[in-house]
Parts: C-alpha cells; sequence; structure tokens
C-alpha cells in the first residue's frame, strides 16, 4: 500500500451518522456494466454497496429495460438515488426521456456530469438560469437535479470560481454534487466549501487524488492526502448530505476489486 499522509485512522464519528448510505458510481465498473449489468450489480450488492448511481449510457434505455434493472436493484436491496447525465437528458424532448427513466429507477436527483466548454463568467449565469430552469420542471414532480464539478469550475474565471457562480444563482434545492478529488486536484478546500454551502451537498463522489508519486485519480479510495473524516463530519453536520457515492477512474487494481477494496477501507473508516 502507497504511504500517505491519510495512513492514520481517522477519528470515528458518531454512530448515527453511518446511517449515510454509501454507494457505487458505476462509471466506475464502466466496462464490466456493459458487458454484463445484472450479474455486476449483483457483485456489488454482494459487496456492501447500498446505493448506485448510473452514468449517462443510462439515457440509452428503454422503459422496459429501466424496469427490469429496477427489478433487480429492488430484489438485491439497493437503490439508485442519482443519475449521472450528459447534454442529452437536457434537451426538451431528452429531459423527458430522462425524467421517466429516473421515476422508474426511483432517483430523485438527474445531475449534470458537466457543463461542456464555458468562455466566461455570462456563459455561467446563462447555465444558472437554465438550471433554475429546469427546476422549474422538476420541483413539482418532487425531483431535483445537481451539477457534478470537475476540475476547471475551481479556476477562476474573471476572477471568480465557477463553483461559487453556480452555488449562488441557483435554487437551494438544487444539488451541488460534490467531486471531492476534483476539487483536490485544483488545490482547493474541501471542508471549506461544504462549510460555505450549508444543505447544498447532498451527495459527494468519495474520489480520492493523490500529488505523489504522480498517481492522480489513480490512488484508491484512503490512499491519498484527503481529509477524508474532516469531510465527514463537515457534510453531516452542515453540507446536508443524503448519500455517499466512492468512484474510482481506475486503479492499479481490477475493477471490480478496487470497488471492493474501497469499500473496505470506507467500513473501516466509519468503524
Amino acid at each position: 500500500m502507497l504511504s500517505t499522509a491519510n495512513d492514520a485512522r481517522p477519528l470515528a464519528l458518531p454512530s448515527a451518522t453511518n446511517k449515510i448510505p454509501v454507494g457505487l458510481e458505476l462509471y466506475s465498473v464502466r466496462d464490466e456494466l456493459t458487458r454484463d449489468l445484472p450479474g455486476t450489480l449483483a457483485a456489488v450488492a454482494k459487496m456492501g454497496y447500498q446505493v448506485v448511481e448510473f452514468y449517462a449510457p443510462y439515457f440509452l434505455w428503454t422503459t422496459l429495460q429501466a424496469k427490469e434493472v429496477r427489478r433487480q436493484l429492488d430484489d438485491l436491496g439497493m437503490r439508485c438515488n442519482s443519475t449521472h447525465n450528459g447534454e442529452d437528458s437536457f434537451t426538451p424532448d431528452g429531459l423527458k426521456k430522462a425524467i421517466e427513466l429516473n421515476q422508474i429507477l426511483g432517483s430523485k436527483y438527474v445531475v449534470m456530469a458537466g457543463s461542456g466548454p464555458v468562455a466566461d463568467l455570462a456563459g455561467w449565469r446563462a447555465l444558472c438560469e437554465r438550471i433554475c430552469r429546469l427546476m422549474e420542471t422538476l420541483t413539482p414532480l418532487g425531483m431535483s437535479s445537481g451539477f457534478h464539478n470537475h476540475e476547471n469550475e475551481w479556476w477562476l474565471v474573471n476572477g471568480q470560481r465557477p463553483m461559487d457562480v453556480l452555488a449562488a444563482h441557483t435554487p437551494s434545492e438544487f444539488m451541488l454534487q460534490f467531486d471531492v478529488g476534483s476539487c483536490m486536484a485544483a488545490r482547493q478546500d474541501p471542508v471549506a466549501w461544504i462549510m460555505a454551502n450549508p444543505g447544498r451537498i447532498k451527495s459527494i463522489h468519495c474520489k480520492d487524488w493523490s500529488r505523489w508519486p504522480w498517481r492522480g485519480y489513480r490512488v484508491l479510495f484512503g490512499e491519498g492526502g484527503t481529509p477524508w473524516d474532516k469531510i465527514f463530519e463537515a457534510a453531516e453536520s452542515v453540507g446536508g448530505v443524503e448519500f455517499y457515492l466512492i468512484e474510482q477512474e481506475g486503479s492499479r487494481l481490477p475493477p471490480l476489486e478496487t470497488a471492493r477494496r474501497c469499500l473496505a477501507t470506507w467500513k473501516q473508516m466509519r468503524s
């Protein structure tokens, strides 16, 4: 195992916080999911994951396929609280389909996987206006949306971070889905971000990141220098977290073994 600043076991949080479910962002096992979706879901459930988030290709499913997946999730005792969506899900016709599929899956959050190229602050504000219109459609249905950050949303544009613009100009019900690894890679403070946005951090992608030995996102969860104990404390006392999602873009191990190891580390941190 890599030697890191996070080798020491984090302080345990009160046991009541462990009721918050932990899931897997299924991009972590994307090749396995493509080859054998039912088998991969069964394997993930057997590991002990309670929640899954489907990534953009789910949008290509028929309603029949979505019903089959929901039936399996129910049988496995897992939930789908959110989906990760590309631009196709947010066209007028695409949104109708995304809503239908998410309702079948039992998912509340139709999350934007990213923004695409945005040139300036005017572009970010335009995205906020678009989000506000999106929420006008979703809120009456008991649904919501969210934005998944990447590194570029932390970089200054005309003296402002796009993430701050998004937080300030979108409804409080709109989820700021927090990708911790991207925040760390951009050399920002993850705890400060949570504390600055009470009630908005409803789900967290628990992805680690390491500058040394230059493995970036390929370190396993818990092997980077991320202050996970402080993040958990802030998320649960202020952030309003409803569920956690472990995400791994790749590692030195096969994807399913990576997912198993990450969950084992999670349980150790949370015991």
